[in-house]
């Protein structure tokens, strides 16, 4: 009946300091992670044999320097919403 596709983007804040802010983006295909980019390890990982595929292409291209321009503006950017709550 098709193919089922998403992502989730996660901030994991352990402290008001800003460097201690960890942004994680997971892919999903068919309920199954495919790749992760993690900020603390700073680069993509695959999990199956087309992430790994994808993580390889991807610690390549711009999309590397996307993610890490991703944690400076939604997660640090949000930190103040975050911490206000």
């Amino acid at each position: 009946d098709g193919y089922f596709e998403h992502s989730v983007v996660e901030c994991r804040y352990s402290s008001k300091d800003l460097q201690g802010i960890e942004m994680i983006d997971s892919y999903y295909f068919n309920k199954v992670e495919d790749v992760r980019f993690n900020s603390t390890v700073g680069k993509y990982v695959g999990y199956t044999e087309q992430g790994v595929y994808y993580a390889e292409a991807w610690n390549k291209g711009p999309e590397l320097a996307g993610e890490l321009g991703e944690l400076e503006r939604f997660c640090k950017g949000s930190a103040a919403i975050y911490y206000s709550a």
